[in-house]
């Protein structure tokens, strides 16, 4: 009984973190799906986003007090603008997405609500980790290796 109990916690605690992907098997996904040079933004950029943003986390979450709204999932997908939670005040959802969807192990939701996103006047500006972090600066780092 105490060995069901122990797998059952080690069952719910990979469940809980979802996937967290490795650098250069994110990389070869997003460019399956279309996102190097998307909108003139590179497969580098795009990485570096991924990685400050959830650190390549499929179930990151951040509950933003300010505006009471959470951002979700690999990119941050935020649920004031981009997808719906169902608690979140004033949402608009214009990825017309559940957050849920947005911090599935498959990430091909993710990755189309994230071109909406970029294709919005913001561009990529929206992430601020973008500007934080990416922006200006060598980027090829987070694809270096990967062969794509």
């Amino acid at each position: 009984m105490k060995a069901l109990l122990v797998l059952g916690l080690l069952l719910l605690s990979v469940t809980v973190q979802g996937k967290k992907y490795e650098s250069c098997e994110l990389a070869r996904t997003m460019k399956k799906h279309g996102m190097h040079n998307f909108k003139g933004i590179s497969l580098a950029t795009w990485m570096c986003v991924a990685k400050w943003e959830s650190g390549y986390n499929t179930k990151a979450i951040n509950n933003n007090r300010k505006d009471q709204s959470t951002d979700y999932g690999i990119f941050q997908i935020n649920s004031r603008y981009w997808c719906n939670d169902g608690k979140t005040p004033k949402a608009v959802n214009a990825c017309r997405v559940s957050c849920n969807d947005m911090m599935k192990d498959d990430i091909s939701q993710a990755i189309a609500c994230a071109k909406r996103v970029v294709s919005d006047p913001a561009g990529i500006q929206a992430w601020r980790a973008w500007s934080k972090h990416c922006q200006n600066q060598d980027v090829n780092q987070y694809i270096k290796g990967c062969g794509v």
